[in-house]
């Protein structure tokens, strides 16, 4: 899979998030399915989006004991999406456990990635509210290596630790980039962030992006802005 532009869906109905797609009329973007409209909508939605011949990243960063993921991706291997993720933090036999419960009959499942540390999360906030004192770098490199150690496809991770990833864990293993804002932009809630270009010069494989694009006054023309700087 080459370099793309995930679109953040984060809208809390199907008829804002259905007319946000609708402006798109000669492109069907990879888009990202979050908490947000899953709880909202549910499944129906992910097929609805599928059914329009989007892929689909469904963002549900499951974490909880190894059997309770293993059959909750067992129910969500159903709906065909392309990319689905859990937490790191839940260790390698809750991420062994999902990949087994991903897994369909036929052999085949979606890509299966882990979240290491999200980029809301800085070096101060993990040590005085994590109790984790190593350096946040390491600490990614290390949940990333327990997810390729477990089998997964690769991790979701700030563009800035991307290329230290690849180095540690293999060119093949994916960073999946949250934390993208263009050149001036807001960083909002997030605290490690870099623009497209950037991402793309140290080694993302997909951005990922959200109010960028979905509350830009045209949301098509910030979509292709960010496929320019990142892709092409």
């Amino acid at each position: 899979m080459g370099k793309d532009v995930i679109i953040a869906l984060d809208f809390d109905s199907r008829e804002k998030t259905l007319a946000f797609l609708d402006r798109f009329t000669e492109e069907k973007p990879f888009v990202k399915v979050g908490m947000e409209l899953f709880y909202a909508e549910g499944p129906a939605i992910v097929r609805e989006i599928r059914r329009r011949g989007h892929r689909i990243f469904l963002d549900l960063k499951l974490h909880d004991i190894p059997n309770t993921v293993k059959k909750a991706m067992a129910a969500l291997s159903a709906l065909d999406v392309d990319i689905i993720n859990l937490h790191a933090a839940g260790t390698a036999a809750m991420m062994t456990a999902a990949l087994e419960g991903l897994t369909r009959p036929d052999g085949t499942r979606p890509l299966l990635i882990a979240v290491t540390q999200l980029t809301s999360t800085d070096q101060e906030r993990m040590e005085r509210e994590l109790l984790i004192h190593a350096p946040l770098e390491e600490v990614v490199l290390s949940y990333a290596s327990n997810a390729a150690a477990a089998g997964l496809d690769g991790v979701v991770c700030s563009p800035l630790e991307a290329g230290a990833i690849h180095r540690r864990c293999g060119a093949s293993f994916l960073t999946v980039t949250p934390g993208v804002r263009f050149a001036g932009g807001d960083a909002g809630d997030q605290k490690r962030v870099t623009t497209p270009a950037k991402a793309r010069e140290l080694g993302s494989d997909y951005i990922v992006v959200g109010r960028p694009i979905t509350q830009a006054e045209n949301p098509v023309a910030a979509y292709r802005r960010c496929v320019r700087e990142f892709v092409d």
